[in-house]
């Protein structure tokens, strides 16, 4: 064991011995280069030229004041300025003076409504509404009326009487019998044209017949005899004539 360890000892002595032998420049070649590089190239560079400043003859040099800088607008020294009072070049307000106050406008007085009377208008529309009471009637039932006449075969009648063929009576229109004045639809055995009597004209021939009942099929101004009163005035081959009717 003592013969190995002594051998180890020597080989590091004899490496150790080469390393210090080994030149440093060898060593570190590579680390000088770089360092040469980065070593800037002062003699290569060429020296600048400044040109001379030249020197006016005919002036000299005046010495430089010392209030030649200092500008004419820039106060000396913060105490000296003077504060500038503010100037209000608004406009103003309108109505904003106390000065000149609005006038205060006049009432102007509302007129009294004179009142109408009433009672100078009243006797007039009475007197109107009694001059007009004829004109509310119908205009069949006053002066002569002019339509058709035919006949038919009689029984009990819208008057709520039954006739026969040889009595002299007559149907008016329904539409003379439902506005007939003083009738209210209800009962037509109560209306007030039932029995009146009318005389109708045909060709120079008269008959006066009582009404008693109700024509569907007639204008307002046809009548529907019987045929008894039919044949008073024309056959009854004839069928149908224009006649004129007036109340008796």
């Amino acid at each position: 064991m003592a013969p190995i360890a002594k051998c180890f000892v020597l080989l590091g002595l004899a490496l150790f011995a080469s390393a210090l032998a080994t030149p440093h420049i060898a060593r570190n070649a590579f680390h000088h280069r770089a360092l040469g590089q980065q070593i800037p190239d002062v003699e290569a560079r060429a020296p600048v030229a400044v040109p001379k400043r030249k020197r006016s003859l005919g002036r000299r040099c005046a010495a430089q004041s010392s209030n030649s800088t200092t500008p004419a607008s820039t106060p000396t020294s913060s105490g000296s300025a003077v504060p500038s009072a503010p100037v209000n070049v608004a406009a103003n307000p309108a109505g904003g003076s106390s000065s000149s106050p609005k006038p205060t406008p006049t009432p102007t007085p509302t007129p009294t409504p004179t009142p109408t009377s009433t009672t100078s208008n009243a006797a007039p529309a009475a007197t109107s509404a009694s001059s007009s009471g004829s004109s509310d009637y119908p205009s069949y039932m006053s002066g002569t009326q002019s339509g058709q006449g035919t006949y038919y075969s009689t029984g009990l009648g819208a008057c709520g009487i039954t006739n026969t063929d040889g009595q002299r009576i007559a149907a008016v229109s329904y539409l003379l019998f439902d506005s007939y004045p003083g009738y209210d639809g209800a009962d037509p055995n109560s209306n007030p044209v039932c029995g009146k009597t009318v005389t109708a004209h045909y060709q120079g021939k008269s008959t006066t017949v009582t009404i008693t009942d109700r024509c569907t099929g007639c204008a307002i101004t046809d009548l529907d005899f019987s045929p008894t009163a039919f044949t008073d005035l024309a056959s009854e081959t004839v069928g149908r004539i224009d006649i004129t009717w007036d109340w008796a």
